[in-house]
């Protein structure tokens, strides 16, 4: 389960055995979400994550979302 980054307490990941749409994973002290970064930014679920941080993660997902997408090409094989 690689590590993308982690920044103001959240964590952001993705599984070795994902599957297409581009997602990443979050995870804080709270609860995980996911979200689709490719083609569109969208929280496909969420358990437990404050709507504040909710927002923080799209805002760094929408500043990293060409570093998230080339990490998954590169560790998926695409």
């Amino acid at each position: 389960m690689p590590t993308l980054f982690e920044l103001f307490g959240i964590r952001f990941y993705f599984y070795s055995d994902e599957h297409l749409p581009i997602h990443v994973h979050i995870e804080n002290g709270d609860g995980r979400a996911k979200v689709n970064v490719y083609p569109v930014i969208q929280i496909v679920s969420n358990n437990g994550i404050k709507p504040k941080d909710i927002k923080k993660a799209l805002v760094i997902i929408e500043t990293y979302q060409d570093d998230i997408i080339d990490a998954w090409r590169k560790y998926h094989g695409e």
